[in-house]
């Protein structure tokens, strides 16, 4: 078996406009809809993103062991990322948010700017598919054959009738459309997680969750306390955004926000990671994105 490779990009967009038009080229539109395909990946307890057991089969979660269920999952495990973080940055959290409801995508990552975005998505077998499909969050890079949504084992089912997952599962690959919708997650603010691999005190590397609206995070600052200077910090992949030598200190970020009116503006979390930050932990920034 053959797994398909793919290297990421680093940097980012400082046009918005970019952003936007990245969603523009696909097969054909229906309002404010956009037609494409969709497949599915497998992971052994049936969450999100995959890792170096992706290709474990699936047929534990849905009850299904046909040749042609199996010869799909080869199929899919050829095309999404295999990095056990997922190429987002996100760890656990790409599995378990959104109740597993998450997405690898390839035209829709840009770089890490689609990271975090969410989706509706329906397929388009009308005996077959429920009307609302469903609402995914962007929380890995994957591709598949001419699709755009490599779909959780979880959100691919959600797309089908009562009744009718399995059927839809043997497909492999379906016709759908989406749309760009704003997240919601109800309880929770903006939070900054220190990644696993941050090195007190001399690396910084931050992952950002709980990302509400319709927003895309293009650039990244951060400010000592008592400091007036504020320096920019650099997208090492997905959504995680590092600096090394950070200042000392309690430390404020302040984020470039892309809006869903094409709108960039500043967001600023004064003191939100403490002069002691620690690696795996995530903090509560108090503040909601728009």
């Amino acid at each position: 078996m053959i797994i398909m490779g793919f290297a990421l990009k680093y940097g980012y967009s400082i046009l918005c406009v970019v952003a936007v038009v990245a969603l523009l080229p696909a097969i054909s539109h229906s309002q404010d809809y956009t037609c494409s395909r969709a497949t599915y990946f497998g992971s052994p307890d049936c969450l999100g993103t995959p890792n170096v057991d992706t290709c474990k089969r699936t047929a534990a979660c849905v009850s299904l062991t046909t040749y042609l269920f199996c010869m799909n999952q080869v199929l899919t495990c050829m095309h999404v990322n295999v990095h056990a973080a997922g190429a987002c940055g996100f760890g656990g959290y790409g599995g378990t948010v959104n109740d597993a409801n998450v997405a690898g995508v390839s035209r829709l990552f840009k770089n890490g700017t689609g990271c975090g975005g969410c989706y509706q998505v329906s397929c388009k077998a009308p005996n077959l598919c429920s009307d609302d499909g469903v609402n995914v969050v962007v929380t890995d890079y994957g591709e598949g054959d001419n699709t755009d949504f490599i779909l959780s084992t979880r959100a691919y089912a959600r797309m089908a009738r009562p009744n009718m997952a399995l059927e839809l599962f043997a497909y492999g690959v379906v016709d759908v459309e989406f749309r760009r919708i704003p997240c919601r997650f109800p309880g929770y603010n903006l939070m900054f997680k220190v990644h696993e691999h941050s090195r007190f005190p001399e690396y910084l590397a931050i992952v950002l969750l709980y990302q509400a609206g319709q927003n895309e995070i293009l650039a990244v600052e951060l400010q000592q306390e008592d400091c007036k200077e504020w320096r920019g910090m650099r997208r090492a992949y997905g959504a995680v955004w590092d600096m090394a030598n950070p200042p000392k200190g309690a430390i404020s970020l302040k984020l470039q926000v892309c809006g869903g009116a094409a709108e960039v503006t500043w967001v600023r979390a004064d003191n939100v990671l403490p002069s002691d930050w620690k690696a795996g932990v995530a903090y509560d920034s108090a503040i909601q994105l728009p």
